[in-house]
């Protein structure tokens, strides 16, 4: 499914000139990357296991984190070849574990798929700006698969813009809403009431919201013990 991430068009330009290197180069990526490792910090201290990386596009954000979590398999994926591709650059250049990167439709029924079973229970799932430039179905795959393939007090993290119980945090994040809407009707920031009640019909009972910078939100479903 290709609609789980957009094509390239969203990020700034490739990495590197050298043919050979399949980088591609997102600055949101690169600003995002220590604040939400400073978030993720405390939830990832005592737990061990694999974390699935969905819509991991341009593969900064892997890297990164399997660094900052060694204590974690950290396994990116993404439906997108080129996004595959520069994940596996980036895990070279940072000289990073490079487990994966996983082809994975997150608005199937992913988490039957045998890649995922070989390496469930889940100690952790991280969807990074992924659910407001994608249809609904998406989000609401990833949340049911999440609750089939996390362990018991496993995490789900979506990260990004969300409407806080319908309040939109900022007139930015209205005016870009509405962008999203306009280049896709199936697009759109999400609302956080609406993924606290997708989650609980997935045995995610557990949710809290954290604010991050430039508006967006660090939002945390855990599957019942």
């Amino acid at each position: 499914m290709t609609s789980t991430r957009p094509t390239a068009a969203f990020y700034d330009n490739p990495a590197s000139t050298d043919e050979d290197d399949k980088r591609l180069f997102s600055g949101i990526a690169l600003r995002n990357g220590p604040p939400v490792i400073a978030a993720l910090a405390p939830y990832f201290a005592n737990r061990t296991g694999s974390v699935l990386e969905i819509g991991a596009g341009t593969g900064q954000h892997a890297g990164a984190f399997s660094l900052a979590f060694p204590h974690l398999d950290w396994w990116p994926s993404d439906p997108v070849p080129d996004h595959r591709a520069s994940i596996t650059d980036w895990a070279r250049f940072l000289k990073a574990p490079g487990l994966g990167p996983l082809d994975l439709d997150a608005g199937a029924d992913w988490a039957e798929d045998p890649q995922i079973t070989a390496i469930s229970p889940l100690a952790a799932i991280l969807s990074m700006n992924v659910i407001h430039i994608s249809p609904m179905d998406v989000a609401k795959g990833i949340i049911r698969g999440a609750g089939k393939a996390l362990a018991p007090d496993g995490l789900l993290f979506f990260y990004g813009p969300f409407f806080v119980s319908e309040d939109p945090i900022s007139d930015g994040n209205r005016e870009f809403d509405a962008r999203l809407r306009a280049r896709d009707p199936r697009w759109g920031i999400r609302d956080t009431d609406d993924i606290g009640k997708l989650g609980q019909d997935a045995g995610l009972n557990e949710m809290s919201i954290q604010p991050m910078p430039a508006n967006n939100q660090l939002v945390v479903l855990r599957k019942s013990a």
